[in-house]
């Protein structure tokens, strides 16, 4: 198995959080930065939800993704998880095979 060097975070965030994780990420993710952007998040549980988003079936969520190195994303999630636990915001990590700029 093929150990990777990068992976990509992804994080799915409550747009009343996203001032709080910027200023986070902005202190803890320096080396390559990170993009941000709002999407639509669709589930089939209601957990959460307004009326509104119930009925329109998605929820408005801003997601972050960066690129990580494997020595940083262990110490990047720890904090991550303590500096917003319970807040509902929901996190994947990929492997990175290959990045560049064309």
């Amino acid at each position: 198995m093929t150990q990777h060097q990068e992976y990509l975070l992804t994080l799915n965030v409550p747009p009343s959080l996203e001032e709080s994780v910027v200023d986070s990420l902005l202190l803890l993710e320096s080396e390559h930065g990170f993009s941000s952007f709002p999407i639509n998040a669709h589930h089939h549980e209601n957990k959460g939800l307004s009326l509104a988003e119930q009925v329109s079936g998605r929820q408005k969520k801003i997601r972050f993704q960066m690129y990580v190195n494997a020595e940083g994303l262990a110490e990047l999630l720890t904090r991550l998880k303590q500096d917003f636990a319970g807040a509902g915001v929901h996190y994947w990590v990929l492997p990175v095979i290959e990045r560049g700029e064309i």
